[in-house]
C-alpha cells in the first residue's frame, strides 16, 4: 500500500504532458485531454484497480443490471428559452451562438427602486424611453446614475439575478 502512495504523490507532481504519456502506458490508448486533475484521478484509479483487482463477476453483472433498469437519458433535453426569470428580466430569445446579447425585438425588464425599467433591443441599440443607447450599460447607468455592467444589471448572467 506505500508504494501506492508513492505512485498517487508522483502523478501529483506530474505535468500533463507526463500524465498524458502515464495514461498511453496504463491504459494502451493516449487520452486526448490535457486536464491534470482528471488524469491524476483516471490514472490513479487504474492504478489502484491493476494492484488490487477490479470488481468482482457479481458486482459487475449487478451493475450491468442496474444500468438496464435505469431510465437513463440518452439526449440532452431541448430548453426553450426563457420568457420570465425570477429577476423579472424579460427574454424572448438571443442570437444564434451568442450568449450575451438578446435578439432584436426583445424587451427586457427590471424592477428597480419600485420601477419598472423596460428595454427595447434593437438591431443596433437598446431602446429605453424613447431614447436609444448603444450599450446596456448605457442603460443601466441613465437609470442608476452610477456605472452598472448592463448584462448583470439587467440579468443576463448570474443566473437572472441582477
Amino acid at each position: 500500500m506505500k508504494n501506492m502512495a508513492k505512485e498517487l504523490a508522483e502523478l501529483q507532481r506530474m505535468g500533463p504532458v507526463q500524465l498524458r504519456a502515464k495514461h498511453l502506458e496504463v491504459f494502451g490508448q493516449p487520452t486526448r485531454t490535457g486536464n491534470k486533475a482528471y488524469l491524476v484521478k483516471r490514472i490513479g484509479w487504474r492504478l489502484q484497480m491493476l494492484a488490487e483487482g477490479d470488481l468482482s463477476q457479481r458486482a459487475q453483472r449487478r451493475a450491468a443490471e442496474l444500468a438496464n433498469d435505469a431510465d437513463i437519458r440518452m439526449t440532452v433535453p431541448k430548453s426553450p428559452p426563457p420568457l420570465l426569470r425570477a429577476s423579472g428580466t424579460v427574454v424572448a430569445g438571443r442570437l444564434p451562438g451568442s450568449t450575451a446579447v438578446p435578439m432584436p425585438g426583445t424587451v427586457l425588464a427590471r424592477n428597480y427602486k419600485g420601477k419598472t425599467v423596460q428595454v427595447t433591443v434593437l438591431a443596433d441599440g437598446f431602446d429605453h424611453e424613447g431614447t436609444v443607447y448603444k450599450s446596456l450599460s448605457a442603460v443601466a447607468q441613465a437609470v442608476t446614475g452610477c456605472h452598472w455592467n448592463g448584462h448583470l444589471f439587467f440579468g443576463l448572467r448570474n443566473g437572472g439575478k441582477p
